[in-house]
């Protein structure tokens, strides 16, 4: 549960140099630039190099027109390639208007080639109209109407037999509609259209027709492929065209890439007489590599600070894990990247999350199936959530042997039990009154063993941010680790041993104490802080206040602990689901069995373990995450070009 360390950087140079600065910065690919007024209080007499990006609408033209040839550009080292800003514009101004010129006419041949195809799709289920299709729409006084009804609709016309004017002729069919036309005088057409719009006639527009359906077949038909070669010849001259440019248009795309980026640092750089001063942040192990670049500069100074020391200015974070964590960094960014000065819980969201979802969807066989499954959506598709998904599954299973479960058959592992441990059966049944009452109290004592972990990572992080206060008389701190404690322990003591745990001494040392702490720990946590204002303007307004907020502390301790009951929940939850397919299947008989337990367990394995990573999520975030993480730092995000980056 670590970040890497690192240095916050000062550069100070001449003006003449700035752009060799900023060249090295960006191609150090570790430099995250920072705003000079972050690092300096007084900036008068400092002015703004540049305010805008003046590379991003020559980009983003360029990148639009490369777009639209539907081809891949990988951007390419162009370390040695330094154009002028004026060579970039004209060069971005004559590719793109090349570029869309050729692209319109590829789009007007593509267009075409549709157009035709369309009507010939539409114009073949009228051939049996042996009449000119235009002539029939240009007629003055009958309006025609060419579309398709379906053939439920088409029976009912028998409703209308009596109005000579509702009359459909039938030119093609498919297996669900009618195709052909209607006619209506031009003085009943809007009685007519109601008709057979109540009867889900679809209108077919064919315009442009001078001619039978089936002569303008045999023309679409001999112009298709005509069309066909235009369309070909269009994306021909793209391809002959990029094939001369390619190189050209690779180094300049990859250029201004590179240009646009760096100047992300240009635009937060300042510049005071002829000097710049450029800041921002670089990770201890690139530090020196760095300032040995920098230095080779005959007037750039660099100096470095760690940023342990420039806490206040906000440290960016970069996340620093083992290869078991590094996953789960997903689910910790989704929260919200840690503070400088505050423990990375990825490692503890991964213990965590793998344990509780392996016991919540405790199953071999579909355990087994879910890490396959996590590892394909990984290897495949590049999905996070894949990485995650595969050790869940390797949980699942375990906690499945645990369980005695392989795809809702409960007792196919006694055997197992019995070579291994002499057991006649497996040694816990999930579904009797006694273990699901031990289940749940077993759940119980899970949130509790992590609440009180979350608890001391909390005392932990306050410690390294020297916010003592909090560390103690906090709801997280000493005084709520003892306080909460103390209740639940001496609740189990009672109730499960039978104990004389509430005696006098232990109500008043250990719940009446810490409670009082809690309940005034704002001035007490400013006292031990030394804040000069750590007294309330008004005590009775403070305790009024507390009184209604200590009910709300106290309801949080029990809620936070009762959440976790859908721990055990979830274990009687699969069991009786999988009762349930077992049930179906024994009533469908031995033919259907089979197929109703596998779609079962499909069913089963989808739908819970959708709900099992969301409900462990939930405990995560809201049980335990606020107990001790804030997660209000922001990402480490260096200028970096990405040369495998597709434009």
């Amino acid at each position: 549960m670590a970040v890497s360390t690192m240095q916050a950087v000062n550069i100070i140079g001449f003006m003449d140099e700035i752009d060799d600065v900023i060249t090295v910065l960006g191609e150090s690919g570790v430099f995250h630039p920072d705003d000079v007024s972050v690092f300096y209080n007084n900036t008068q007499g400092f002015s703004h190099l540049q305010t805008k990006n003046i590379y991003a609408e020559h980009l983003t033209n360029l990148k639009a027109s490369l777009g639209l040839t539907k081809r891949q550009f990988p951007l390419v080292d162009v370390s040695n390639f330094n154009p002028t800003y004026q060579d970039i514009q004209l060069f971005c101004n004559k590719i793109c208007d090349e570029l869309n010129e050729l692209v319109e006419d590829r789009d007007f041949a593509a267009e075409q080639l549709l157009e035709a195809k369309q009507n010939l799709d539409e114009t073949k289920h009228f051939v049996g109209l042996d009449i000119e299709i235009e002539k029939l729409l240009e007629l003055k006084y009958v309006n025609a109407r060419f579309g398709r009804l379906p053939k439920d609709s088409y029976v009912k016309l028998e409703n209308y037999k009596d109005d000579p004017y509702i009359d459909f002729s039938v030119c093609t069919e498919d297996k669900a509609y009618y195709w052909g036309v209607y006619l209506a005088p031009a003085d009943k057409t809007e009685e007519i259209d109601r008709v057979f719009s109540s009867l889900f006639f679809e209108r077919c527009d064919i315009i442009g027709v001078n001619s039978t359906p089936t002569l303008h077949m045999k023309k679409l038909t001999a112009l298709i492929p005509h069309l066909e070669d235009v369309y070909k010849d269009t994306e021909k001259r793209i391809d002959d065209y990029l094939s001369i440019n390619k190189e050209r248009i690779l180094k300049y795309l990859s250029k201004l890439e590179e240009l646009s980026l760096y100047s992300t640092i240009r635009t937060k750089a300042l510049q005071y007489n002829k000097s710049f001063i450029i800041v921002g942040w670089v990770p201890t192990e690139f530090a020196k590599q760095l300032k040995k670049r920098l230095c080779k500069h005959r007037s750039v100074t660099v100096e470095f600070s760690d940023a342990k020391n420039e806490i206040k200015k906000s440290p960016p974070v970069k996340l620093k894990n083992c290869f078991l964590a590094r996953p789960f960094e997903f689910y910790t960014s989704m929260y919200g990247v840690p503070k400088y000065n505050e423990i990375d819980p990825s490692l503890f969201v991964a213990i965590t999350y793998i344990i509780i979802f392996g016991i919540m969807f405790a199953d071999v066989g579909q355990g087994i199936c879910l890490t396959v499954v996590g590892i394909l959506m990984y290897k495949i598709k590049k999905m996070a959530i894949g990485k995650i998904l595969a050790p869940c599954g390797i949980s699942s299973a375990f906690f499945g042997l645990v369980f005695g479960s392989v795809f809702g058959f409960e007792h196919l592992l006694d055997p197992m039990y019995k070579a291994l441990f002499g057991l006649e059966e497996k040694p816990i049944e999930v579904m009797s009154s006694e273990m699901a009452t031990k289940i749940i109290l077993v759940a119980i004592g899970i949130g509790v063993f992590l609440l009180i972990t979350a608890m001391f990572l909390n005392v932990y992080t306050s410690i390294r941010q020297k916010d003592y206060g909090r560390a103690l008389f906090s709801t997280s701190g000493v005084a709520g680790i003892i306080f909460y404690s103390a209740i639940v322990f001496g609740i189990a003591g009672q109730l499960l041993f039978g104990l004389p745990v509430f005696n006098a001494p232990y109500i008043i040392f250990l719940i009446v104490i810490p409670f009082i702490l809690i309940f005034f720990a704002e001035p007490l946590g400013g006292l031990v802080n030394k804040e000069p204002d750590w007294k309330p303007e008004s005590w009775k307004d403070y305790i009024v206040e507390n009184i209604f907020e200590s009910i709300e502390v106290l309801l949080s301790y029990v809620t936070n602990t009762m959440s976790f009951l859908r721990v055990g929940a979830f274990v009687l939850v699969h069991a009786g689901m999988m009762m349930v397919v077992f049930v179906l299947a024994e009533t469908a008989g031995p033919i259907a069995y089979w197929p109703i337990v596998v779609v079962g367990n499909v069913i089963v394995m989808v739908l819970e373990a959708l709900l099992v990573a969301i409900q462990v999520l939930r405990l995560e975030y809201y049980e335990l995450f606020s107990r001790f993480y804030s997660g209000e730092g922001r990402p480490y995000e260096p200028v970096k070009l990405k040369l495998t980056q597709n434009s």
